[in-house]
């Protein structure tokens, strides 16, 4: 087995030598990945495992301690096709992942007949008339059988894959998550004499997660007087956004912590009062780890509209929902709530529940450990955790 694994963005090598080295997770299953991947290179029949990652600073290629071989292949703005597929046929694989939707690499993947899974963490957009053109010929792509089966991170990406053409019975849902109790945490109050609100959003600090809504937002907060103070977690277009604080004098209740370690994410949106997940609806959500951890703190969300949060956030149930790129509808949602002390309650008390919900019988690494195994053990378990499963057929039922 020579197993090509190719991901849009990351850096397994430098994550594999920060983790080796006694380093904090950046994000949560970090080192669950970069572990898994180790695991499939000590595989008997392994001859060669190979992470590819598209968007890197500069091309590099080494072999790492635990036998993996990690290639950035340096792309910048976008990714060169032609160049990928060269570097992929370089490694002669019998077995490929794609983490990422590249038409080119499936295309080239049927042709030369390697046997191929995809394994998305991302969504896609069905607006307009060209992703309609696009969205149909990647379905007939992914349900070629040489693509073997694609794998879907959540429920709400899985049917929009199948709205989209796949096949149910190749779509296989998956979860990120190992733990199966969200904790003890008791549901909050929201104290009626409140002085500042304390706001938390973790993730990129790009305009298409909303980010500039979530500043706009904060002076029309103040002109409602509900002072509060703003903690953002994540890289990105620091200095921009820095200049746009300059521009709304908020300087003095805005705090840019950088890359903060996983292990104090869930205390952070503890302490806080509020959860913001502001994306919109251009940016390629899969279902946002943010909104997990979240429910498991029982701190309040204010999420946008977005089309991946709908099949499990519901307004003025377990979360508040305002429509996207709307920096006066977000501040509406955020009075809304702090100002009614039951609606904030309730919520913070479905918190729990919602998590359950999210729960999945797959998670990403046994999936790809299944395929690989190729026993019929393992591809009865694929058959029977598919997207057109008894087990979903059941869960839409409830």
């Amino acid at each position: 087995m020579r197993l090509v694994i190719v991901q849009y963005a990351g850096d397994y090598a430098k994550t594999f030598q920060h983790l080796a080295q006694g380093g904090s997770e950046t994000y949560y299953a970090q080192k669950y990945s970069v572990d898994a991947v180790t695991e499939m290179a000590k595989r008997p029949e392994a001859e060669s495992v190979t992470v590819m990652c598209c968007m890197t600073p500069e091309f590099n290629d080494l072999v790492l301690e635990n036998g993996v071989r990690a290639i950035g292949c340096g792309f910048n703005y976008k990714v060169d096709s032609k160049k990928l597929i060269e570097l992929i046929a370089e490694q002669n694989p019998t077995h490929l992942v794609m983490r990422t939707i590249i038409p080119d690499i499936f295309n080239f993947a049927i042709e030369n007949q390697i046997r191929t899974i995809a394994v998305f963490a991302e969504s896609i957009s069905t607006k307009s008339w060209r992703d309609k053109w696009r969205n149909y010929f990647l379905a007939n792509l992914l349900n070629n059988q040489q693509i073997e089966w694609v794998g879907t991170y959540g429920i709400t990406s899985s049917l929009l894959f199948k709205e989209i053409g796949i096949k149910p019975d190749r779509i296989i849902p998956w979860d990120f998550l190992l733990d199966t109790n969200p904790g003890s945490l008791s549901p909050k109050e929201i104290p009626a004499d409140v002085k500042k609100l304390k706001l938390f959003y973790a993730g990129s600090l790009v305009q298409s997660k909303g980010v500039g809504d979530i500043l706009r937002a904060v002076p029309k907060l103040r002109e409602r007087n509900i002072s509060v103070h703003l903690k953002m977690a994540g890289k990105g277009e620091e200095e921009f956004f820095a200049r746009r604080v300059e521009e709304l004098e908020i300087k003095d209740c805005v705090e840019f912590m950088g890359m903060v370690p996983t292990d104090t994410l869930e205390p952070l949106m503890r302490e806080s009062d509020i959860v913001l997940v502001t994306s919109r609806h251009e940016y390629p959500e899969g279902f946002p780890l943010t909104i997990q951890h979240a429910l498991r703190t029982r701190t309040p969300i204010v999420a946008s509209d977005h089309p991946m949060f709908k099949t499990h956030l519901k307004h003025g149930v377990n979360s508040m929902i305002f429509e996207a790129g709307n920096s006066q509808a977000l501040a509406e949602c955020i009075e809304n709530l702090v100002s009614d002390s039951a609606l904030y309650h309730n919520i913070s008390v479905a918190s729990h529940s919602t998590w359950h919900e999210l729960r999945l019988p797959v998670k990403w690494a046994e999936l790809i450990d299944r395929w690989l195994d190729d026993s019929p053990e393992s591809k009865q378990w694929l058959f029977e955790n598919r997207l057109a499963s008894e087990y979903y057929n059941q869960k839409s039922s409830e």
